[in-house]
């Protein structure tokens, strides 16, 4: 048996099961497919394997409570990547997701990092607006 061991890297995606704010839902095998697809082109024109995990979830923020997957990511060692061409190739297959699901805003967990990618300010109308102070009682600058 062969022990394979690369250095650690772990990514999430966390991206809404809904288009934009308007409440229609995603179904989670329009996703999978659209992944799949996406690997498939990096396979054959870049010889890049970027395998994923995907589990449900519910993310919940003040009136809003949106279905959500969470769409892992490691350096499988059978094909390990450099960890800038995975954090690259992972950001762009998030760019992709969005474009095609009509998503605002999504969230990347990157072991090293969080990174937010937002095409604009909007914020779903279920979630409740800052007002001019803080929860502590302190002014909002």
């Amino acid at each position: 048996m062969n022990r394979i061991s690369t250095k650690y890297f772990s990514a999430v995606i966390n991206i809404g099961l809904e288009y934009g704010y308007e409440q229609k839902p995603i179904q989670e095998n329009e996703i999978i497919s659209f992944i799949q697809k996406y690997q498939d082109n990096l396979i054959l024109n870049r010889n890049i394997h970027l395998s994923c995990s995907i589990s449900k979830c519910i993310i919940v923020l003040s009136g809003q409570i949106e279905p959500h997957l969470k769409i892992g990511f490691i350096n499988y060692p059978k094909f390990e990547l450099e960890h800038s061409v995975l954090k690259k190739e992972i950001e762009k297959l998030t760019t992709s997701l969005m474009n095609k699901f009509i998503q605002n805003r999504i969230v990347i967990e990157f072991n090293d990092e969080i990174v937010m990618l937002e095409k604009n300010n909007m914020i779903d109308n279920r979630v409740k607006k800052p007002t001019g102070n803080r929860a502590d009682g302190s002014a909002r600058n």
